[in-house]
């Protein structure tokens, strides 16, 4: 009786329980594009938020400079009436600018996880797809038992 490998013992029980052959450097390949999509996901993910960052801080030096300016403009003389329209105005015109900066940030970062998911669940439905390739053709390479 010849001497077997324990790795060839292994694949005879396995041949004998019909368990499909697994092929190794399709599993690495697999595995390499859900690394390859998850990096891309995450660097998606970092622009968005570099974005998201630069957008606030477009948003804190405009309202610095235009509440500097409202404030150098803002000469409180005249009748009360006048200084009612203007301080009116004046918040009218901050809470529409802040109202838009909140609305272009909430885009901003929708538009980020928005994309950085789409990586992700693109590469999962092509995964899940490989895998059911996989299993149907190792099914039909299954010996057949006896």
């Amino acid at each position: 009786m010849a001497t077997q490998s324990f790795l060839d013992m292994i694949e005879e029980f396995g041949t004998g329980l019909g368990v499909p052959k697994v092929d190794v450097d399709k599993l690495i390949e697999v595995h390499r594009r859900n690394i390859d999509a998850l990096e891309r996901s995450a660097q998606v993910a970092t622009e968005g938020a570099k974005s998201l960052a630069d957008k606030q801080r477009e948003i804190i030096e405009t309202a610095f400079r235009e509440t500097s300016a409202m404030a150098r403009d803002f000469k409180p003389t005249g009748n009360p009436q006048e200084m009612l329209v203007k301080q009116t105005e004046f918040a009218k015109k901050a809470f529409d600018i802040t109202l838009q900066n909140t609305r272009d940030i909430a885009e901003l970062a929708m538009k980020t996880t928005s994309d950085a998911a789409a990586i992700v669940r693109e590469r999962l439905r092509e995964s899940l797809s490989e895998l059911r390739n996989s299993v149907s053709l190792a099914g039909s390479e299954m010996p057949q038992k006896k």
